[in-house]
């Protein structure tokens, strides 16, 4: 067959590149995605091409990628796709609303249907546009559209794959459509078990809004003798800066080598999102890092509640800093912790997705020749 990987954008190196990277090395073809940064290209493993939509000549001009959404369902329906077999989208936003015809099968690996048209949609208005009277009318109207394009654009994938549980029902209540779980590859030969901790808790990820990653600092305000290191950078950075007490540490973003070196040497891995699935914590507990995790999304299915981490109820500073203060009074077997990262390795996902791929191809095939 013939084959071809649809992924949204590629403008930053993080868990679904590492995705991508890991799908396009079991069905080798060329890469479609609406844009590339060349900055970020080269860092990336792919097996084929990476052929960029129109947007890729508009970016310059806009000069943010986000600013040009409105014509993101329009961009990704010029792609011709016509010559392959095979299409796997991987998306959390609009990679599965690729036009493909009846004699193809269209497979959608999905982080999430688009949260900020659906689940995240009243925070990203009230967080992101707060002040802003006109840009939050047009944001609306925008996001109205999006919202009918993306249910409507969900019949036209064969079958979807979920990254979690967390996800999949997410998608059944937005899309009415089932999917099975598999969840994302994590390399735990990378990552690996160190048993020495130092003093010092970590948390690492993107500084938008709904990683809550000011929210992290700010209970290290209420916890004086206990250091905090913060791995990460975007929009957020410079009002994270400005709040930190002298015991958060912020590196921006660090090569993997130094990332791993940190995560081995925490004490614990500080995840705040309500997240989809989440790459990082499981990197952190196959370091032998437990993680101290906000009890909602994907992080029910990773962490194992005084296992191989903590949980906290609410996503606010005085949270937090309870249950890292709970922690502090704990004992972890830190090879337990280990063992349950094992569970997401990368020849998991190698076996459980190419089975699941050859299957879906077959019982297309078979539906055909009736």
């Amino acid at each position: 067959m013939k084959q071809t990987v649809i992924y949204d954008w590629l403008v930053a190196l993080g868990g679904g590149e590492k995705v991508l990277e890991m799908v396009s090395d079991l069905f080798p073809g060329d890469v479609h995605t609406l844009i590339a940064d060349p900055k970020v290209t080269p860092k990336l493993s792919l097996s084929g091409k990476i052929r960029t939509s129109f947007l890729q000549k508009w970016l310059f001009r806009f000069r943010k990628y986000q600013n040009l959404l409105p014509l993101y369902p329009l961009a990704i329906e010029k792609f011709d796709l016509s010559s392959y077999d095979l299409v796997l989208s991987i998306s959390h936003s609009c990679a599965k609303g690729v036009l493909t015809n009846h004699e193809q099968t269209h497979i959608c690996y999905c982080f999430t249907p688009m949260r900020y048209a659906w689940d995240f949609y009243h925070e990203y208005m009230k967080d992101c546009l707060r002040g802003k009277p006109v840009r939050r009318f047009f944001a609306k109207c925008i996001l109205h559209y999006l919202r009918i394009w993306d249910a409507s654009s969900s019949k036209r994938v064969d079958e979807f794959i979920a990254i979690s549980h967390f996800v999949a029902r997410r998608i059944e209540k937005i899309y009415q459509r089932k999917s099975i779980v598999i969840y994302p590859p994590v390399d735990t030969d990378y990552f690996s078990f160190v048993e020495k901790k130092e003093d010092f808790y970590i948390s690492v990820s993107r500084f938008v809004p709904y990683k809550k990653m000011e929210t992290i600092a700010r209970a290290f305000a209420h916890l004086p003798n206990k250091r905090l290191i913060l791995i990460g950078d975007g929009p957020e950075r410079k009002r994270i800066e400005k709040i930190a007490t002298p015991n958060v540490t912020l590196l921006g973003w660090v090569s993997q080598e130094t990332l791993r070196s940190h995560l081995q040497k925490a004490k614990a891995f500080i995840f705040a999102a309500k997240e989809d699935f989440g790459i990082a914590p499981v990197e952190a507990m196959s370091c032998g890092t437990p993680v101290i995790a906000y009890n909602q999304g994907g992080a029910l299915e990773t962490v194992v509640d005084k296992k191989t981490g903590l949980f906290f109820s609410k996503q606010t500073p005085s949270s937090i800093a309870e249950a890292v203060e709970r922690f502090s009074t704990m004992t972890f077997h830190l090879k337990e912790v280990r063992q349950q990262a094992e569970k997401f390795s990368k020849e998991r996902f190698k076996k459980e997705f190419s089975e699941a791929v050859s299957s879906i191809v077959k019982k297309r095939k078979e539906s055909f020749a009736l």
